[in-house]
């Protein structure tokens, strides 16, 4: 089993406003043959860390999924646990978002740019 974070994201207002209000997840199982499962755990994080987010997530071969979260939080983070060994095949993607859809930069974590960290 790997579990692999985002770490903390701080998002507190700017002129009152937070810049991410929703976080997409987005996982791709690259293997033709094999599913795949994981969990999303996503937690508050307001001077104790709350989980608010626990998903359990079953993918098909060659299944792209994507799942909205709530994230109009001061600080938050999104953890990614494996229950299989197949985590190789699998990419895991988090994007900040506005209300309106519109992309977070700053809050964008894409597995390629390895920035989810293996803890």
């Amino acid at each position: 089993m790997a579990l692999f974070s985002t770490g903390p994201i701080d998002n507190g207002p700017i002129l009152g406003v937070r810049q991410t209000q929703i976080v997409t997840v987005k996982a791709v199982n690259r293997d033709s043959l094999n599913p795949y499962t994981f969990v999303i755990q996503g937690y508050l994080l307001n001077g104790s860390r709350t989980m608010y987010v626990n998903e359990t997530l079953n993918l098909a071969s060659n299944q792209v999924l994507t799942r909205n979260y709530f994230a109009d939080l001061d600080a938050f983070e999104f953890e990614f646990a494996t229950l299989d060994d197949a985590e190789v095949e699998v990419g895991i993607s988090v994007w900040g978002k506005r209300a309106s859809g519109e992309l977070v930069d700053p809050h964008r974590i894409v597995a390629r740019e390895k920035y989810l960290g293996i803890i």
